[in-house]
């Protein structure tokens, strides 16, 4: 299995140096080396799309050793007092905005594509979620106003907590009634509570004992600790162990950095988690591209496309109804906000860990992978034109 995970990484290094030397943030070029890796018959890819597609426990470890990963990156790097300056629109937008995207999604799709309920309410939880790693990295090369960038970024990754909570709701959720959706409302509440306060409680330890160490070596070392412990831990009490890593990682990036990191440690723990991320984001985008080889499209474009269209309109109905209420939101921050709703490498993974026996799982990933190209290589390629037509900077 050593070979397959090398020759993954080699190709997603490859990339990384075309991105620097082209100027493109890497999430738009590694989308685009998925795609052509899965569609393109190149024999020598053969044996390991085979693999992948086959192989669910390949699958399902990757996205357990990334997806922590991938959020304690994004979160480890927004610090706690930006957040808490930025509130109203981050929780308005995280919470009320991400809801709403997720009931739109839900009933749109059913409505007018035909979803079954647990297929619709599948794809709005993904959808719901939109990618830290995407924004962070196209969000950084447009050098916007540092409120709206705190903003778009805080987003990001609350609701990635709140998504990847519905997500696991919908995969269990056959039908709708009133007790169905009291019990989802307390058992939404439980999670993402617990969640936040395993995360609050690891990082605060974490953040004490880095106060009485010099040593970068063992504070990142406690710093990977900390993310997959608190992890694992919710999951084990069945709460959310997204939420916990955020919450884990906002303290260890502010607290534990106030009360006892050396510059040298914060350059070196930044660099080291960057570029987990990297890898993280690099093997999922390939893996999805090689695991579309294996989906037939032929018979699902009017779902991929009437898909499309409707996560764009529920992501600008959300984002304006959930900011109504936020009256010092400037007007043209709005739709950059909105556009800005980059899809990535989160909902891919969510779906990549369900098993391959889920019905209508392979409709669902050409749908969100779908999505996520759209997203990164279309919204992400033209929201600095947007930037600039709206004179954001």
């Amino acid at each position: 299995m050593i070979h397959y995970w090398l020759v993954l990484l080699a190709i997603a290094v490859a990339i990384a140096y075309l991105a620097d030397k082209t100027k493109q943030p890497y999430p738009t070029l590694l989308v685009i080396a998925g795609l052509l890796l899965g569609l393109l018959p190149i024999p020598a890819m053969d044996e390991l799309k085979d693999y992948i597609a086959s192989d669910h426990v390949f699958q399902t470890t990757v996205i357990l050793i990334f997806l922590s990963a991938l959020i304690g990156d994004a979160a480890i790097k927004l610090h706690f007092h930006e957040v808490k300056e930025n509130k109203r629109p981050i929780l308005l937008l995280s919470l009320l905005g991400t809801m709403i995207t997720f009931v739109l999604v839900t009933v749109l799709c059913s409505v007018f594509l035909g979803l079954s309920l647990q297929r619709a309410l599948v794809f709005g939880a993904l959808m719901a979620a939109t990618d830290p790693v995407s924004v962070l990295s196209i969000f950084k090369s447009l050098g916007l106003n540092s409120k709206l960038s705190t903003i778009v970024e805080g987003e990001s990754l609350a609701n990635d907590g709140v998504a990847v909570v519905l997500f696991k709701i919908a995969l269990v959720t056959t039908m709708l009634s009133m007790s169905s959706l009291l019990d989802g409302t307390l058992e939404f509440a439980k999670v993402v509570i617990g969640g936040m306060a395993i995360g609050i409680l690891g990082g605060f330890l974490a953040s004490r004992i880095t106060s009485r160490i010099d040593n970068y070596l063992v504070e990142i070392g406690l710093s990977i600790v900390l993310f997959y412990g608190v992890f694992e831990v919710a999951e084990m009490f069945h709460l959310s162990g997204v939420i916990s890593v955020v919450f884990a990682g906002l303290l260890l990036g502010t607290y534990g950095k106030n009360i006892g990191m050396s510059d040298t440690t914060l350059e070196k723990m930044d660099s080291f988690w960057e570029v987990i991320a990297f890898i993280g984001n690099a093997l999922i985008f390939l893996m999805v591209g090689l695991e579309i080889s294996n989906i037939n499209f032929t018979d699902k474009w009017l779902e991929i496309g009437g898909s499309i269209v409707i996560v764009l309109l529920a992501r600008f109905i959300a984002v304006y109804a959930s900011l109504a209420m936020d009256r010092d939101m400037p007007s043209a921050w709005k739709p950059i906000i909105a556009w800005g709703g980059l899809k990535g490498s989160l909902s891919i993974a969510l779906l990549l860990g369900v098993s391959p026996d889920f019905e209508g799982r392979d409709l669902l990933l050409a749908m969100t992978f779908s999505n996520v190209v759209f997203s990164l290589l279309v919204q992400g390629t033209t929201l600095s034109r947007l930037v600039a037509l709206l004179k954001v900077k």
